[in-house]
C-alpha cells in the first residue's frame, strides 16, 4: 500500500454515564468518524489515499470531539458533523487548515 497523504485521527473514547470527565464518544465522535469516511468516498478518494482512524483518548477531553490531521499535526476541537465538509474540502483537498471552525480550535 502506498503511503497515505493524510491520516485523520478521531477520538472515539467513551466514558460511562455519570463519569465526571466528558468524552468525545458521548459528544458524537462516532458520527464524525463515519461522516469523514463517507465524505472521502463521495469526493472520490481511493482507499489508502487518506486514512481515517478512531482512537482511544487523545487527552483534551473538555475540548472534544477532537480530530487530528497528520502529517500536519493540526488538532481540531469541538468538531461537529457539520465541520466535516470544511475539513475535507479545505484541509484535505487544498492543504489549508480550517481556521473558520474556531481560531482557538486549531492547534499545532
Amino acid at each position: 500500500m502506498p503511503k497515505p497523504k493524510y491520516h485523520i485521527v478521531v477520538c472515539t473514547n467513551s466514558r460511562p454515564p455519570g463519569h465526571p470527565k466528558p468524552s468525545c464518544g458521548t459528544a458524537g465522535s462516532a458520527n464524525i468518524l463515519m461522516a469523514l469516511n463517507m465524505g472521502l468516498m463521495e469526493r472520490g478518494y481511493q482507499p489508502g489515499q487518506i486514512l481515517v482512524t478512531g482512537s482511544a483518548c487523545l487527552g483534551p477531553c473538555e475540548h472534544g470531539p477532537t480530530v487530528v490531521v497528520y502529517p500536519d499535526g493540526i488538532w481540531y476541537s469541538k468538531v461537529t458533523e457539520a465541520d466535516v465538509p470544511a475539513i475535507l474540502d479545505e484541509h484535505i483537498g487544498k492543504g489549508t487548515p480550517v481556521q473558520k471552525l474556531n481560531p482557538d480550535a486549531v492547534w499545532r
